[in-house]
């Protein structure tokens, strides 16, 4: 079974990458927007909240990173 679907890279986007990476060949595009933002404090990545509370994810490669794609899944799976 093809696992093409787990990974996508978007070289030409003028945003890329959004985050600093060492890998950019392994930054995965898939969840441009993270899914697990709306999550708050449960969303196992690495943020931190602004003075004015506002979740600050730009420190967070979790989403972006080729192996994570299965966690992902799973998180988004958690009540």
């Amino acid at each position: 079974m093809s696992e093409f679907y787990k990974f996508f890279s978007h070289k030409q986007c003028e945003y890329f990458p959004c985050h600093k990476t060492d890998d950019p060949d392994n930054f995965n595009c898939l969840f441009c927007f993270c899914p697990l933002y709306l999550k708050g404090a449960e969303c196992g990545g690495n943020f931190r909240y602004t003075e004015k509370g506002v979740k600050d994810c730009s420190q967070c490669m979790f989403p972006h990173e080729r192996k994570n794609y299965t966690k992902m899944m799973e998180k988004l799976r958690q009540k």
